[in-house]
């Protein structure tokens, strides 16, 4: 198959395909006589195999390792339980500042409940301010 009808069965752009050849992430394919990359079977389950850690948000230093620990079936899976469980932690952290994060939102929302003119937006000063402390 060619490198389009690779990319839509994989769901992701063409340009994502050719970057993930060129980082060394998928195999370079061979090519036809005309001179276009033939992808088989295996690109696209590669493929799809790095679409769902990308899903997942796992970095592609780690999707590499994964790749390299998957060559060798016969190994024992710790690194790739260490893998995750590092992953899982790295993700708990996004969450607790994401939800940090609400809960300044939220309560900068709180500071203006009612229509105002923009010059009078509790929301702006506030933001205003804090810019201002922030720059001395």
């Amino acid at each position: 198959m060619r490198i389009g009808e690779l990319s839509k069965k994989a769901g992701c752009d063409v340009e994502t395909v050719r970057y993930y050849e060129r980082i060394g992430l998928l195999a370079e394919p061979e090519r036809t006589a005309a001179g276009y990359r033939a992808y088989g079977a295996t690109h696209l389950e590669r493929l799809q195999f790095i679409r769902h850690c990308r899903a997942l948000q796992m970095p592609l230093a780690e999707i590499n390792r994964l790749l390299s620990l998957q060559a060798q079936p016969t190994q024992e899976c710790d690194e790739i339980n260490d893998l995750l469980d590092h992953h899982i932690e790295r993700i708990q952290g996004q969450m607790t500042t994401l939800t940090m994060l609400k809960a300044k939102l939220v309560q900068l929302r709180c500071k203006c409940n009612q229509s105002a003119s923009i010059r009078e937006c509790a929301i702006l000063q506030d933001l205003a301010q804090v810019s201002a402390k922030s720059a001395t």
